[in-house]
């Protein structure tokens, strides 16, 4: 479905009510059929990594860049395909998961289908039927939306600060309860500002506090130090899985030794309350807290790490609820620039966005989409302060 304009919040909310009229979609898709991927990008990696896991097999790659990524040592022994070059008979009788998004799903799935492709869904779609062998997960559904969810959602869309707010926060649960792609014109979903949106960029000062919440292997960190051309007070690196720990360091290690000694990193995971639980580990971005992980970390509360942060930054594969929760006094009492993704678990839908609505009345709150098929999604809340400091009403 595509609008011209981004709502305001009138049309917002008689497009939700149209919206939540509609049949809801709840099917999740098993591999029943010979598996292709298509796209070898980042997501086509993690696709890769993860039917190895599951011990899924799958037949080869598809890619537009095919002869690009031969020379890819992660691709090697993996027979990577040009569109062009694909056999009919496995177009018709495939099942192709998608590996991309970065673009609409709909316009590649019309793209796909024009050139013979019969069968294809988003790669989270298959993975969300293997949640009992694998933790990722990008691909829920939202359910039926009962009267309790269409009010709370109401109260989340009437407390976002603008306008493209409105129609990214539409085009999630659009997609999370109909699967389907909606697009406004002027509030195109951006792929390259993730956490460093225009609205938090104006505000980051030389002195800035970053606290990184599930720092993966310093990608964000390096974005910040971007953004804030090196100049700044300290970073916080929290991460938990010992693979990431070690490519974290080795690339901070590459830093100018200057920086480097002002990055501390922090080893445990976060959450509500502090012990000993399930992770779930090796598995790069996806590792994660989990009821059947292969072993067990010291987690601890934010409150309980005593830090100071003005900006921080979670991505805790559904996490982020039970880390901010078991951080709410160090929130409250700093007032720290928040960007947290939102998008691992229907938590994301209304109940963690009114959870920090209602505990942070001082603040204005802005959703961005930076994928699609409902990923990327993230909340970012800015502090009245800060935003006073600058002159912005």
């Amino acid at each position: 479905m595509k609008f011209v304009h981004a709502p305001g919040i009138e049309s917002a909310r008689e497009i939700l009510q149209q919206l939540v009229q509609k049949p809801i979609a709840d099917a999740p898709r098993k591999v029943d059929k010979p598996l292709i991927l298509y796209g070898a990008g980042n997501l086509g990696r993690m696709a890769k990594q993860y039917f190895e896991k599951i011990g899924v097999p799958y037949k080869y790659v598809v890619d537009s860049n095919a002869e690009l990524y031969r020379n890819d040592p992660f691709w090697t022994g993996v027979n990577i395909v040009n569109p062009k070059d694909v056999l009919y008979q496995d177009r018709s009788k495939s099942l192709l998961a998608v590996c991309v998004a970065t673009i609409s799903f709909s316009i590649l799935r019309a793209e796909l289908s024009a050139m013979g492709w019969v069968d294809l869904v988003p790669f989270y779609d298959i993975a969300e039927a293997y949640r009992d062998q694998h933790p990722l997960g990008n691909g829920w559904f939202s359910g039926k939306l009962d009267e309790s969810d269409i009010k709370n959602i109401e109260l989340v869309l009437s407390d976002w600060n603008d306008e493209i707010s409105y129609a990214h926060y539409l085009q999630f649960i659009a997609w999370r309860a109909l699967r389907e792609d909606w697009l406004f014109d002027n509030a195109p979903v951006t792929i390259n500002d993730r956490y460093f949106i225009p609205e938090v960029i104006s505000l980051l000062r030389s002195d800035e506090i970053f606290c990184d919440v599930g720092a993966h292997r310093a990608e964000v960190i390096f974005q910040f130090l971007q953004a804030t051309g090196n100049r700044f007070k300290e970073i916080l690196a929290i991460e938990p899985d010992i693979d990431n720990l070690l490519q974290l360091r080795a690339a901070l290690k590459k830093l100018d030794p200057e920086i480097n000694q002002k990055i501390h990193v922090i080893t445990c995971a976060v959450g509500v309350q502090e012990g000993q639980r399930a992770f779930f580990d090796g598995l790069g971005y996806a590792s994660q807290l989990c009821g059947f992980g292969q072993c067990f970390i010291e987690v601890k509360t934010i409150d309980q790490l005593n830090l100071a942060p003005t900006f921080i930054k979670l991505h805790l594969e559904g996490g982020e609820l039970d880390a901010m929760k078991g951080g709410l006094q160090t929130l409250q009492q700093h007032m720290p620039i928040i960007a947290t993704t939102i998008y691992h678990n229907r938590q994301g839908l209304w109940e963690l966005p009114l959870w920090l609505m209602n505990m942070l009345p001082n603040y204005r709150f802005f959703f961005r989409l930076h994928s699609w098929c409902g990923t990327g999604a993230v909340l970012y809340g800015v502090p009245d302060k800060r935003l006073m400091k600058k002159g912005i009403k």
